[in-house]
């Protein structure tokens, strides 16, 4: 009955169905490029794995240095719409530049421009959304920032099927247009936007979070394993069953979960709390980590990505939601923050598995690893909290 209660004020808001649809079309666009990036740079142009990775390494230390240096001054701006729009037609420019390269030198252009700003763009959109709903409906804050990035989430999982579709339809090209159209839908549904400026005295903008390094340091080894997942589960995938369009089949299984368990885990969350509801999403991604190294079936890969799914939604729901709470005076730098967190484990993650040679399922050995550590710091910290919770005052 609650989660119904506060669906319906969700869509009441006004503007609310405009911001859903948007972080959905936004999330078409990526999602349509995402699976195919690092074959498209293999394959149709022809580079080497070590330049793939100096591809993907350039362009993220742009993008984090974009991220953080426009989070910090990001909370004095008076319109955060129109940096949005600005970085997302600079992102169009970019593209146009990658769709036509031949060479390595193209190409790392390209996407640093594409890339650069695609961060700020995350970062300042959750801070758009987070100002309008603590000044329209203050008692739903957070749900409505999870839902928003369920919106994004499903969006990014119907862009996968679609992108499966153009690479048989249209090759490279139709899947790098479909990217360029996500751009393209973001600007124009922003024009339309009406934005709601954060204001000083506001106090409604949900519960607040004392400051843990310890966590952020947890959550960054969360995020550097499935930035490994990320970038090289397509590869192994290809190598292990010969079609590249299976990782996208593969991962759009998880839009069916994806609403449900972020809801499901936010409620949690409000429940019990989210350091307990990150650390149980850990287990998932130990289990799925596990599953991807020992070269299991095509028909496994299929059947754990309810299981990685709900990790993923907590990782990108609650966690950060948690993040954007330790600043919950600063909703620009506390939203950036935690996209800085994505992209510096993704830095970290995409050079780890160099020392493997090729593509082989050992690579998820890694993230065995990084979540394991994960699982031990949240565990003494949580332990430690109920610990000093127990003592007499």
């Amino acid at each position: 009955m609650r989660i119904a209660a506060d669906m319906k004020r969700f869509l009441q808001v006004d503007g609310a169905g405009r911001m859903l649809f948007t972080l959905f079309c936004y999330g078409i666009g990526m999602g349509i490029l995402a699976p195919m990036n690092a074959i498209y740079l293999s394959e149709s142009i022809g580079l080497s794995k070590n330049e793939v990775v100096s591809i993907f390494v350039v362009s993220l230390l742009l993008n984090m240095g974009t991220t953080i240096t426009v989070g910090l001054l990001s909370d004095k701006l008076r319109s955060r719409k129109r940096l949005v729009i600005a970085a997302a037609l600079l992102c169009l420019v970019g593209l146009i530049i990658y769709m036509n390269a031949e060479g390595y030198v193209q190409a790392l252009i390209g996407m640093c421009v594409v890339s650069a700003p695609s961060g700020l763009i995350m970062g300042q959109l959750f801070a758009i959304s987070r100002n309008h709903f603590a000044r329209l409906a203050g008692d739903i804050v957070e749900m409505a920032q999870i839902w928003l990035r369920a919106g994004y989430s499903v969006g990014f999982f119907c862009g996968l099927l679609a992108g499966a579709n153009l690479y048989l339809i249209a090759t490279f090209q139709g899947v790098l247009w479909g990217n360029f159209a996500g751009y393209a839908m973001l600007v124009i549904l922003l024009l339309f936007y009406r934005e709601h400026s954060e204001e000083k005295k506001q106090a409604n903008m949900g519960a607040s979070e004392p400051f843990s390094l310890i966590m952020l340091i947890a959550l960054l080894l969360l995020a550097c394993a499935d930035a490994i997942r990320g970038l090289y589960l397509p590869l192994v995938v290809k190598t292990l069953f010969g079609k590249p369009e299976y990782m996208s089949y593969i991962w759009s299984s998880q839009a069916v979960f994806e609403l449900l368990f972020m809801t499901i885990a936010g409620y949690w969350a409000a429940k019990y709390g989210s350091k307990i509801i990150i650390l149980i999403g850990g287990f998932g991604a130990l289990i799925t980590y596990t599953i991807y190294a020992l070269r299991s079936p095509l028909i496994v890969f299929f059947l754990i990505q309810p299981i990685y799914s709900f990790f993923v939604s907590i990782l990108y729901g609650v966690a950060m939601g948690y993040v954007q709470r330790m600043f919950a005076g600063r909703t620009g730098f506390g939203a950036s923050l935690y996209v800085f967190i994505s992209l510096t484990a993704s830095l970290i993650g995409y050079l780890l598995p160099l020392f493997i040679e090729g593509y082989d399922p050992s690579i998820f050995v890694i993230p065995i690893a990084l979540v394991s550590i994960s699982i031990t710091i949240m565990s003494i910290v949580l332990i430690r909290e109920r610990r000093l919770s127990q003592l007499p005052q």
